[in-house]
């Protein structure tokens, strides 16, 4: 029996080190590397040859497929976009006069969004390679003990056939993995990246930028600053916006809802059928008819005028606190239904015999309330409630198709009724300062990342979940 030396003067046979496991189980890198045999160690520079040499060629020749891919990707374009990564560009488009054609010509300079798109796919692209990498590596020293111990190794058909049947969870699921990638999490990073750039049209650097490091985050949270006293202007009402908006929406969705659900209301389902019916209608026009029958010269305010109940229009968008007011008036009537939805199937799954049971103690109906329905609710409302928050934080069309964030502006970008994500839109659309809305975009994040987290975890629905079980 051949032996080897694990590097300490003691021996090892076949049944020991890594010979003794199971094919493939616990297998680490450093294993593959250390223990695995010639072909197995080959694939560290040409991947798929451990598969090759352990039988499975078909799998193998597409492994190498990939490297042979990745080197060429990497030959024709990604070396040069890692290298330009770091300083995203220098050469300027320069207009050189031709002597001999008599006309101007001009030199293609860098640009630097292309190149920040292009090293962040090329990173990706690089993750990718190596952990493929990796994987083949493990998956070499695996066949290498399925071998050495006799147990079948599968060819490309069975493997393929085994995505249909045992492993056909990963073949569901790679697709929209994928999909998270390219279209979410490539995005994401690359938002990111700018916010470390001075990617805006101050100091005209909009083909060619830098990096900047922390220099965009000190201008948001500096409160002496011009963008800084916006953006702390805008947070604050947002935060006072999101609150109102959910709690308001909540409690009256709740009041509609159990109003309804008594004994004693009659067609329950008609009442019902006239608050879903607003929810049918899409929210856009609904919020641009009621921007119009707001203006100065719309019909509510035509009609109070000619009932003699105002003498000058009324300043629904015109002033700060009216138009405060207003928008949040008007997402009642938006959002109410959808809690209307909510609260109403929850009622009618609570048992009876704890209504029952209270009316036997003499329970009235106002403790009843306060001691049985208030706390289900909120107990299986409470992610609901986490979520329509976040949601009015970002609730972009109710404000933008309102009021745009008027009336008057905080500094020279921000309105009084922008909320954080109304304002990155203009900040990036119409005055592209793309640096400060990454920032602004990052530090939203972060904002409804703690506040649903901390809120969450200290509630009941986290902490006793099987309360109403």
């Amino acid at each position: 029996m051949k032996k080897r030396s694990d590097g300490t003067g003691k021996q090892s046979g076949n049944e020991t080190g890594a010979q003794q496991r199971m094919p493939g189980a616990g297998i680490s890198l450093q294993s593959a590397l250390r223990y695995g045999d010639a072909s197995t160690r080959l694939s560290a520079l040409v991947m798929g040859a451990g598969c090759i040499a352990h039988r499975q060629v078909g799998k193998g020749i597409l492994i190498l497929l990939l490297e042979a891919a990745y080197v060429v990707f990497m030959i024709r374009a990604g070396v040069s976009n890692l290298l330009a990564f770091p300083g995203l560009g220098d050469a300027v488009q320069e207009k050189v006069w031709n002597e001999a054609k008599q006309v101007y010509e001009y030199t293609a300079g860098d640009n630097s969004l292309l190149i920040l798109l292009s090293g962040i796919v090329t990173l990706f692209v690089t993750a990718a390679f190596l952990l493929l990498w990796v994987l083949q590596l493990k998956h070499s020293y695996a066949l290498q003990e399925a071998v050495n111990s006799g147990s079948h190794i599968k060819n490309l058909r069975e493997d393929l056939a085994d995505l249909l049947d045992g492993k056909l969870y990963i073949t569901l699921m790679s697709v929209p993995i994928l999909g998270i990638l390219v279209f979410n999490i490539v995005p994401l990073v690359f938002m990111i990246s700018m916010a470390f750039t001075n990617y805006s049209k101050e100091g005209d650097h909009l083909i060619l930028f830098d990096w900047v490091g922390l220099r965009n985050f000190g201008k948001i949270l500096d409160f002496g600053g011009n963008i800084g006293r916006q953006f702390w202007s805008v947070l604050a009402w947002t935060i006072v916006w999101a609150g109102f908006a959910t709690a308001l929406n909540y409690i009256f969705g709740m009041i509609l809802a159990l109003v309804i659900n008594r004994k004693e209301t009659r067609a329950k389902s008609f009442w019902r059928f006239c608050f879903v019916l607003s929810v049918a209608v899409p929210q856009f026009v609904s919020l641009l008819i009621m921007r119009t029958m707001l203006q100065p010269q719309g019909a509510i305010n035509v009609i109070l005028k000619s009932m003699g109940l105002i003498d000058a229009p009324l300043p629904f968008f015109q002033n700060e606190v009216w138009a405060r007011v207003t928008v949040i008036v008007i997402n009642l009537w938006v959002g109410i239904p959808y809690t209307l939805l909510q609260v109403t199937g929850i009622l009618q799954n609570i048992p009876g015999e704890l209504y029952e049971a209270a009316r036997m103690d003499g329970a009235s109906a106002p403790v009843i309330f306060w001691r049985i329905t208030l706390p289900y609710m909120l107990f299986v409302t409470m992610p609901y409630l986490i979520t329509q928050f976040t949601g009015n934080v970002n609730n972009f069309n109710v404000i933008y198709l309102l009021s745009k964030g008027d009336p008057t502006s905080v500094g020279d970008t921000a309105g009084r009724t922008d909320l954080l994500v109304t304002w990155l839109y203009k900040l990036t659309v119409d005055q592209q300062y793309f640096n400060y809305g990454a920032v602004i975009g990052i530090l939203t994040f972060i904002v409804l990342a703690v506040v649903a987290l901390v809120t969450y975890r200290n509630s009941a629905s986290y902490k006793n979940e099987e309360a109403f079980m």
